[in-house]
């Protein structure tokens, strides 16, 4: 006997909820070692501006809290970026049993991949943007001021430069998988290249700092992802045709 189609999508319902709970808890867990390390953490992530300070020179806190608000949400950054594997394997079990069998093949690799090229798009932002940026935004600094950065301040800019390149970095993920879902073909990729480029610019124009150093940092690694997407995307469409066919399982 078939199940009702309410029934079946309170199920569905049950077990996303399940999936989210787990995922809380994994973050919960994996905060509250790395809780007790927080101000460790931010002086790490501090570190490239640091380097770029006068000797001695030290970052401030305006607000009351701030010196502990700060380094709770570096380690709530760090924590959910440690669990971040088992939330998109929680993710995962959830969409699987809806998925064709040749799509739950090329699911888990997308999976993995996108993981991977985010924390990529992250560490080429730590170790060669923010030491770039930093080093040619300290070369105007007038001699008659002292650069000493606000903590806040700070940390919402990494964040945002952090997701910034973490996305740009997931291009060649959502280039392929618009070509396996049949969505765009490659040559009509190829075609819009050069709009692709201007939108590039752009982009690294309204997410990135004004200087043109970021923007430039941004920009080109974006327009070469999206190459390197096209290129595996030919794989995918010429495989298209012998994709298994046939209900979920």
């Amino acid at each position: 006997m078939t199940e009702a189609p309410q029934e079946t999508f309170l199920s569905h319902l049950f077990e996303l909820r399940d999936r989210l709970v787990r995922s809380l808890v994994s973050l919960g867990v994996v905060f509250i070692p790395t809780f007790f390390y927080a101000s460790e953490l931010y002086d790490l992530v501090a570190r490239p501006m640091m380097r770029t300070l006068p000797e001695g020179s030290k970052m401030i806190a305006t607000g009351v809290i701030t010196p502990f608000f700060i380094p709770m949400k570096i380690a709530l950054m760090v924590s959910f970026l440690i669990a971040l594997p088992y939330i998109l394997y929680q993710a995962w079990a959830f969409v699987a049993p809806g998925l064709y069998a040749h799509e739950k093949k090329l699911v888990l690799p997308l999976v993995v991949s996108s993981t991977l090229l985010f924390f990529l798009g992250m560490a080429f932002c730590y170790f060669f943007v923010f030491g770039t940026v930093f080093s040619f935004i300290a070369q105007f600094a007038p001699k008659s001021i002292t650069v000493a950065p606000d903590i806040e301040a700070y940390f919402n800019f990494v964040l945002g430069m952090f997701i910034a390149f973490g996305i740009t970095f997931e291009v060649p993920v959502v280039v392929v998988v618009l070509v396996m879902t049949g969505l765009i073909s490659v040559e009509k990729l190829r075609e819009i290249r050069s709009f692709v480029i201007v939108g590039a610019f752009v982009v690294a124009a309204v997410v990135t700092p004004p200087d043109v150093v970021s923007q430039l940092l941004l920009a080109i690694p974006l327009c070469l992802l999206y190459e390197v997407g096209i290129f595996v995307a030919r794989f995918v469409e010429k495989r298209k045709p012998h994709a298994e066919a046939g209900a979920p399982e």
